[in-house]
């Protein structure tokens, strides 16, 4: 008798101490991001990345990455403020790795866009003394043998 007579109790207290309505749902609509940054803007703040006077090799290397992770081709002025970050810290071959990277990103169009670069960072590839990746012999395989059915 004291079990039902308690459980009822219990049952009273829970309903009057819990409000009987609940607490609605407002949808919230969820954007992806903030601000959109413009071309220009996006091209100036990495330009001033590179050509900060106190930048490290890891900095130049960090730089490097995001824009390598990005859909992206870098435009030649990016290149330019990147390859004299290079030359401040006198890491030849991050230069290198860089054009080559640059090529790469250029994807299938990489006939028509990655001779645009170079006929644009060419004199900057001059005054700092860097050859490109061709240049250099980067762009065929080492051990590159001729085809045996070509013999």
């Amino acid at each position: 008798m004291l079990k039902s007579a308690s459980g009822a109790l219990a049952n009273v207290l829970r309903r009057s101490l819990v409000p009987a309505t609940r607490a609605s749902v407002v949808p919230l609509r969820r954007s992806h991001g903030g601000p959109v940054e413009s071309d220009e803007d996006f091209d100036s703040r990495y330009e001033l990345f590179f050509n900060r006077k106190d930048i490290d090799g890891w900095e130049i290397r960090k730089g490097m990455n995001d824009l390598c992770g990005m859909d992206l081709v870098p435009d030649p002025k990016i290149i330019k403020a990147a390859l004299h970050a290079c030359r401040r810290v006198n890491d030849y071959a991050l230069a290198i790795r860089f054009l080559e990277a640059c090529k790469d990103k250029c994807g299938p169009k990489v006939n028509e866009i990655y001779p645009y670069i170079i006929q644009e960072i060419k004199p900057t590839l001059t005054e700092l003394g860097i050859e490109t990746p061709e240049e250099l012999g980067y762009d065929k395989p080492e051990l590159a043998l001729e085809n045996v059915y070509d013999m």
